[in-house]
């Protein structure tokens, strides 16, 4: 039984008394509680796997998620959600959080569309600060996304969500050979299997902001594996709103993880782009409405919604990426080329269509030495020419003379 049964009711392990839903995600539902023996208000995350995900995949997940979760709750930072508890109920564990009043990022794009790059830059310094904490604790988070990040009344961002995502979006195939996790924002290594570390969490944050400054996911597709397609093999859109942001989001979105921006110098470069920002410019995200039907969707909040769906892919399916992934690159490479030939071949036709200078040719400028005097062009081949010929045959000479000394010895 779930808590959409009647939260109203429910005492979630004889102490958490679930109210109302605040959050929905592909992994779960957020519950806005009360700790009974604290008297304070928390948030309560129900664990809900995939009709798709077997049972066995389920239980992997299970044990992940808890250990994880513990993991998680050894973090203690002010830009991080605290986790206080972890309560195991109907077979499923539950996390028991901190609650911030607060929108998620995902929820403020769909609605708004493209967020001001500087209100994006001060996000992008909370969460980076909250994932450095965790690296150094030895925790990657492996699933950041809008989803993921939460944003008070005065524009502060906090990541959320730890523990849960590196249980359930594991970068290394489980043993029913799965990759489960948000295709838009996994980082090309992690589409390929391969070991991952803190510059995952670095791909995932450049992907998160540019979600944020643009409206749109960068590489969102309509089926999960041309998602990952387009991660592993395709540069990121030209990006329309992020003005000072774009080299900072380019350097995030480095394919190469040794290449990729580090934390330290994406923090320096987001505090560069804030400089000499006006204090008044601080964008206040709208205050969160009152219980009532929700206004019709914006255009653009389907492409910013797709990006952050949880998604299933096969140990199958991550062979033919990469198999799809080299004959990609082969691909482009193979268009580069011939698109540097048609450039040849059109600066030989434009030459050959220019028309031939009328007159007689225009005399050489005249080079002059000290005192005005012209001065006698030197070429290099009259000196070099005749040097080699003597050298060569002055060695014939030698050679002669040696070999006659050696006859007559």
């Amino acid at each position: 039984m779930t808590a959409d049964a009647g939260a109203e009711s429910r005492l979630l392990g004889g102490r958490y008394a679930l109210t109302e839903v605040i959050g929905r995600g592909g992994m779960g539902v957020v519950w806005l509680g009360t700790d009974r023996l604290l008297d304070r208000p928390v948030a309560v995350k129900e664990i809900t796997y995939p009709v798709h995900v077997t049972e066995h995949e389920r239980e992997i997940l299970r044990e992940r998620t808890l250990r994880e979760a513990r993991n998680a709750a050894s973090l203690d930072h002010p830009q991080v959600t605290s986790v206080f508890d972890v309560v195991e109920e109907d077979g499923r564990p539950w996390l028991v959080m901190e609650h911030i009043p607060s929108r998620s990022l995902q929820e403020l794009v769909e609605e708004q569309g493209p967020l001001p790059w500087h209100a994006v830059a001060r996000i992008g310094l909370d969460v980076l600060s909250g994932l450095v904490a965790a690296h150094r604790a030895g925790i990657v988070h492996r699933d950041v996304k809008p989803g993921n990040v939460l944003v008070d009344t005065a524009g502060r961002a906090y990541l959320t969500d730890f523990g849960i995502a590196t249980g359930t979006g594991d970068s290394s195939l489980t043993t029913a050979g799965t990759m489960i996790g948000s295709p838009s924002y996994m980082s090309p290594e992690r589409a390929h299997g391969a070991p991952i570390g803190p510059p995952t969490d670095m791909w995932s944050l450049g992907a998160t902001l540019y979600t944020a400054v643009e409206g749109r996911p960068a590489f969102a597709r309509d089926e999960p594996m041309a998602t990952l397609m387009a991660v592993v093999s395709e540069h990121p859109p030209p990006m329309l709103h992020a003005g000072p942001l774009e080299p900072v989001l380019r350097g995030l979105l480095t394919k190469d993880p040794a290449q990729r921006t580090t934390p330290e110098q994406a923090r320096s470069q987001l505090q560069a782009v804030l400089t000499g920002q006006a204090a008044a410019s601080v964008w206040p995200p709208p205050v969160p409405q009152s219980a009532g039907p929700p206004p019709p969707p914006p255009p653009h909040a389907a492409a910013a919604a797709r990006g952050d769906r949880i998604e299933r892919i096969s140990a199958e399916d991550l062979k033919a990426l990469a198999v799809g992934s080299a004959a990609a690159l082969g691909s482009v490479a193979r268009d580069q080329a011939r698109h540097l030939a048609e450039k040849r071949r059109e600066r030989r036709a434009d030459r050959a269509r220019s028309p031939a200078p009328s007159g007689p040719p225009a005399p050489a400028p005249v080079r002059r030495g000290r005192g005005g005097r012209p001065r006698r062009r030197f070429k290099r081949r009259w000196i070099v020419v005749p040097t080699v010929v003597v050298a060569l045959v002055a060695l014939a000479v030698v050679a002669g003379l040696v070999a006659l000394v050696v006859t007559l010895a």
